[in-house]
């Protein structure tokens, strides 16, 4: 199926330069965000405890921050949890007997927030322990993944291919942690949990444009030079491409305008993605393969001739 099949190739990589260069800005500045103001971890990384209460009716944030400042819980961090009632609660780490009893402890002191009557729902401990091995697990789980990509795309293609994929890939990731740090979204489990999708997705539509590289090299016979087989390749998957980032799209948007508090970063996490996932297959991983120098002979090998029989 065909959305539309342009007559012509579209000249993707005469304007690759521009668009690298825009790459390139944003890429530094979700770098300068991770450094300057880093990531929001969520309780699962650096431990501590989270109450869920909700009150009678909406209060003011400030409102419950002062009493909790008070109090001497100046590092708890308020917010809202779905509605204006329902409020998320993050304390640090207390040890093992005052975390056992936060949920009273955070209950009697909301009792001195005025005009509104609190009900706590849940509470969750995790160990300063536990918080730093999932941050290590998740770490070795990028890692993996990434070593995983670089050997199957050095054995299915070219290693300076290998290469170009893995740097756009790592493009989306660093964006992504970029925008969670400029906006200071919690990073959680959840969110690793996309980041690591973001990287087997964006390489699928990375892979398939390689595919067709290949193959226009082993038809065209040197007829194209390397930009022009590039700009064909992108050209002839394009329909491919809306089609299936389109379906994935318009899922992850549904989870994420519908899917709730819970899952609303994960699906944030994997809507930056798809979007820079698409971008960098074009104007990353097939420009750095052009600049890379690759040409036929790279993936074509020639055939042997057989020798003549000696008379």
């Amino acid at each position: 199926m065909e959305l539309f099949h342009p007559r012509q190739d579209i000249p993707f990589m005469r304007h690759a330069l521009w668009f690298n260069a825009v790459s390139l800005l944003t890429f530094v500045a979700a770098v300068l965000f991770l450094a300057l103001r880093g990531l929001n971890l969520s309780i699962e990384f650096t431990g501590g405890t989270l109450v869920e209460v909700r009150a009678s009716e909406a209060v003011a944030l400030e409102a419950v921050r002062d009493v909790l400042a008070q109090a001497g819980l100046r590092e708890a961090q308020v917010q809202n949890f779905g509605s204006a009632r329902d409020l998320l609660i993050r304390l640090p780490h207390l040890g093992d007997g005052e975390s056992a009893q936060a949920g009273e402890r955070v209950k009697a002191l909301l009792s001195q927030v005025p005009g509104a009557n609190f009900e706590v729902r849940r509470v969750e401990f995790v160990g300063p322990q536990v918080g730093k091995e999932l941050a290590t697990n998740g770490l070795m789980a990028l890692a993996f993944v990434v070593f995983g990509i670089v050997t199957y795309l050095a054995m299915r293609f070219e290693w300076r291919f290998a290469v170009s994929a893995i740097i756009a890939n790592l493009h989306d990731v660093v964006i992504i942690l970029g925008a969670f740090a400029a906006f200071q979204w919690e990073f959680s489990l959840s969110v690793l949990a996309a980041v690591l999708a973001v990287l087997g997705y964006s390489v699928n539509e990375t892979v398939v444009i390689f595919d067709r590289v290949r193959e226009v090299f082993k038809q065209r016979r040197g007829k194209m030079d390397t930009p022009a087989v590039l700009d064909h390749a992108i050209t002839a998957t394009m329909s491919r491409t809306i089609i299936t980032h389109a379906s994935t799209l318009a899922m992850v948007v549904t989870i994420l305008l519908f899917g709730g508090e819970t899952l609303h970063y994960f699906a944030l996490a994997l809507t930056i993605g798809i979007v820079f996932g698409i971008y960098s297959s074009i104007f990353v991983s097939a420009a750095l393969v052009m600049w890379f120098g690759v040409t036929r002979e790279d993936l074509v090998k020639p055939a042997k001739k057989k020798e003549e029989a000696v008379v």
